[in-house]
């Protein structure tokens, strides 16, 4: 296949994470996934060879593309790791940071005199840094940071402190940006600086993004 992704091994994952309290009961995320899933079709139309891990999301999958569906934080990242060697990681998922301690056999019932109920989360596993840390590193790492304030000063921080080659940050909680819009914005930091892609649908997004990354591998 033609392109200029062509010969590459692209790994994408996207989507939220759930994290089950009981068989009733999660905790999630508003991700869409939609951002995600655009990045992998754009890679597999520009002729890379796409790995989509994908976390409970109700769409369709892209043309050319391998999808891998996964649940928790924990099988994405088992997921991700098993999907490597690549070429290019680009960690567009909103993973949750943090999982329940223990995980309830039976639904929790509520019971005569209960105030409240104290939930224990412990971390998950940084899909991100470990990719970024991985024996098979890819050679160009890219995050993915959800934000609702200090943008600019939150992507500088994930930039450097989980050794990614470079971050796409955006604004989350506001209208037309973020998690479950059609549209986003990006705010693109890497060594050299930062660009800001958009306003655009994330369609468009996908390919700029991807112009920045065939450019970083040239």
């Amino acid at each position: 296949m033609s392109g200029d992704l062509a010969g590459l091994r692209v790994v994408v994952s996207a989507g939220p994470t759930y994290e089950d309290i009981d068989p009733v009961r999660f905790v999630g995320n508003r991700s869409s996934g939609k951002m995600g899933f655009a990045i992998a079709a754009a890679a597999a139309r520009r002729g890379a060879t796409t790995i989509l891990v994908a976390g409970p999301v109700a769409l369709d999958t892209p043309a050319g593309v391998e999808r891998r569906d996964v649940r928790s934080a924990a099988q994405m990242h088992a997921a991700v790791m098993a999907a490597l060697p690549a070429d290019v990681y680009v960690g567009a998922a909103a993973v949750a940071d943090f999982t329940p301690a223990a995980f309830a056999e039976g639904k929790i019932k509520k019971t005569p005199g209960d105030e409240g109920l104290v939930l224990e989360l412990v971390r998950t596993a940084d899909i991100l840094a470990d990719v970024a840390t991985h024996p098979r590193r890819p050679r160009l790492v890219v995050g993915f940071a959800a934000e609702t304030g200090d943008l600019e000063a939150n992507a500088l921080d994930k930039l450097a402190r989980k050794r990614v080659d470079m971050v796409a940050a955006n604004r989350v909680g506001v209208a037309g940006s973020g998690f479950e819009a059609d549209d986003n914005t990006l705010h693109v930091l890497d060594a050299g600086g930062g660009r800001v892609l958009g306003p655009a649908a994330k369609t468009t997004l996908a390919d700029a993004l991807l112009d920045l990354v065939a450019a970083r591998l040239r």
